[in-house]
């Protein structure tokens, strides 16, 4: 038997696993079957302060994914840290072990509508399966079963973010051609179609979100995403305003641009131009720049527009321009800081340092409203934590027949109740 394990140092409590043993007979108190559906053997196994998730496929399986899911990893796209493959076993079933992505949702939780609520949850989830496929596309990975089962999804802000897990039918190259990208879009619909058909089936998926619309509008959103990053533009020339908006557009989706080429037409009047898309996370790179704090891309947004606030108040009272730099110090010092301190240190399981402050933020602008004055933030956390008080914990999600729409053999269950789940919602 062989272990490889990545950053062996980070992940020490992983050497005593019983890797001899089948996964299925995995008994430990700290070990947990998880969420979702799965074609092998999954298990999420639970320490202190790190949690790992652990698969059970045949050795040549096992070794492709380990390989292909560091070197997504060290492309900077959104998936699990990969930690240790293990082969030779008796049987030929190898093993990987990934560390579990905290507060990951499967996409069977969120489309129930159960917990604090997503608006417009179907387009949501669809944008964020698609800014993945193209990231991934971007970077020269052909996916080959693009899923809603092989994703997992993290909130960002009243939006998602899509995170890639399973990788057994991917490949690498240095460019993909038009038509693996068009065969991983005819699978990506194909597949999203049906996993959402299934939920409806179960009468498990939340009102107002059509299984076929949502898979159909994949390829247009894809193709209009596509054309954003990579097209050609034309402008008249010394006319910059063109590309200042298709930069702004780009920021706004999250993109950094590296650089922009631009070359004259034979016409001597207008010139093309196109920009170098460097990677997703725009947003997410300047606060951690400015703060240290990681965030998704849409919580940082929303946070750098706070700080921007920050600025401005610093400005109303002392009179003088406080350097961006130095209002995002304090205001992590004064406003951010003082706020996650003062939430319960269970509160924390239900949701995300970086989305709870977004919700929070939202809350007080509901609660203002109502109230028709701005309200003290000590009132306005009182009462958020009354809301999150009540939602289910997100940071790690065990398997539960039931919220799963499954019973104990895997079948669909069709619930004979008209049970309602009373939820918040959160832009």
């Amino acid at each position: 038997m062989r272990v490889q394990v990545a950053r062996p140092a980070e992940h020490a409590a992983i050497v005593e696993l019983p890797y001899r043993s089948s996964l299925e007979s995995w008994n430990m108190p700290n070990v947990h079957r998880v969420s979702g559906l799965h074609r092998h053997v999954v298990k999420l196994v639970e320490f202190d302060d790190v949690s790992y998730v652990v698969k059970e496929l045949p050795d040549e399986l096992a070794l492709r994914e380990y390989r292909l899911l560091r070197e997504i990893s060290d492309a900077g796209l959104p998936t699990a840290e990969m930690v240790a493959v293990v082969t030779g076993r008796s049987g030929g079933e190898g093993m990987i072990v990934t560390r579990h992505l905290d507060y990951s949702v499967p996409y069977r939780s969120l489309l129930m509508g159960r917990g604090l609520k997503i608006p417009y949850l179907g387009d949501r989830l669809l944008d964020a399966l698609v800014v993945l496929l193209v990231r991934i596309h971007l970077a020269g990975f052909y996916w080959g079963d693009c899923s809603l089962s092989n994703t997992l999804f993290r909130r960002d802000a009243g939006a998602l973010q899509a995170y890639i897990i399973d990788v057994e039918t991917a490949e690498h190259h240095d460019q993909l051609t038009s038509g693996q990208r068009e065969l991983d879009l005819m699978i990506a619909t194909d597949n999203v179609a049906g996993g959402l058909l299934d939920l409806q089936a179960a009468g498990r998926l939340a009102d107002g979100i059509d299984p076929i619309e949502v898979a159909l509008a994949i390829r247009d959103r894809y193709e209009a995403l596509w054309a954003e990053i990579t097209s050609e533009s034309t402008a008249a020339i010394g006319d910059v305003v063109p590309m200042q908006r298709r930069l702004e557009r780009l920021h706004d989706l999250g993109f950094d641009v590296e650089e922009m080429e631009v070359v004259t037409n034979a016409d001597d009047i207008t010139v093309n131009f196109i920009p170098k898309v460097v990677e997703h996370g725009h947003h997410t790179d300047r606060l951690r720049s400015l703060t240290g704090l990681t965030a998704g891309d849409n919580q940082a947004r929303r946070m750098l527009q706070d700080i921007q606030s920050y600025s401005a108040r610093l400005l109303a009272e002392t009179g003088s321009q406080v350097p961006f730099n130095v209002a995002a110090v304090r205001w992590l010092d004064r406003v951010f800081e003082p706020v996650m301190a003062a939430i319960p240190t269970e509160m924390f399981d239900r949701l995300e340092p970086a989305e709870i402050f977004h919700q929070l933020l939202e809350h007080r602008w509901y609660m203002t409203e109502k109230a028709g004055t701005e309200l003290p933030m000590a009132a306005v956390l009182a009462d958020y934590l009354q809301v999150l008080a009540d939602a289910p914990a997100e940071r790690r999600q065990f398997d539960d027949p039931l919220t799963n729409g499954l019973d104990a053999t895997g079948e669909i269950v069709i619930p004979n109740n008209d049970e309602t789940d009373t939820v918040q919602t959160y832009e």
